[in-house]
């Protein structure tokens, strides 16, 4: 799949459950996503992987000490790893804790599609879904048009929150 290709059936991606194994690929996709800001910074190479490594670390065990329940999935198209969901199924919400694909699947429609069927599991289910977004994450436009709306913000993150429509 190339940048110019369109989003890819629906019946092609799948999920799996994410194993020490993915590690590598976790951290490889978690790098992709702070590219930008690695750019902006005056650090040799080595020193930005080792402050990506540093952070990855952080991250991973703090998602995985605050959200005991989440589900940590590897996104496969036709069976090769592409992407990252982390999503936790509570009481009362759908929390989207992450959700990332590597850089050349992004802006092809799978987020978005993956994103309105999690919605779509909120509107049947009366459940709220929320996710923490990072202010000058690409990404927040796509949430700002599928209805999401800032409800707080945690120093450089938004709580965004999309809500059931009431039941007719």
């Amino acid at each position: 799949m190339t940048k110019t290709d369109t989003c890819p059936p629906r019946s092609a991606i799948t999920f799996r459950t994410s194993t020490d194994a993915d590690i590598p690929f976790q951290r490889y996709v978690y790098g992709t996503t702070r590219e930008m800001e690695m750019r902006m910074v005056p650090w040799s190479d080595q020193q930005k992987v080792e402050f990506l490594d540093m952070q990855f670390r952080a991250q991973k065990t703090h998602y995985e000490d605050a959200y005991p329940t989440c589900q940590f999935l590897v996104i496969e198209l036709e069976g090769k790893p592409i992407g990252r969901l982390f999503i936790d199924r509570l009481e009362d919400e759908i929390r989207l804790t992450d959700i990332a694909l590597l850089p050349e699947y992004r802006a092809r429609g799978i987020g978005r599609m993956l994103i309105e069927e999690i919605l779509a599991e909120g509107q049947e289910t009366g459940k709220k879904v929320t996710i923490y977004v990072e202010h000058n994450n690409p990404a927040r436009h796509l949430y700002d048009r599928l209805n999401f709306t800032h409800v707080d913000t945690n120093g450089v993150y938004h709580l965004m929150e999309w809500k059931p429509s009431p039941s007719a």
